[in-house]
């Protein structure tokens, strides 16, 4: 595992966000993830499997 690096250049590029709900165990569970890619570097992103909204959180 590498450090992260800070990237100190100005950058101009659009991150991209998806949302999955993956289905387990023949269908018998699920739960849903997010994805954010930085659509310039195949080595830049972020995948969650934990997505539950603030409200919720309460």
């Amino acid at each position: 595992m590498e450090p992260a690096r800070s990237e100190t250049t100005e950058r101009t590029d659009s991150l991209r966000s998806r949302s999955f709900r993956i289905t387990v165990d023949d269908g018998r569970d699920s739960f849903f993830a997010l994805s954010i890619e930085d659509v310039s570097s195949d080595d830049a992103w972020l995948m969650s499997d934990t997505v539950v909204a603030l409200e919720n959180k309460r």
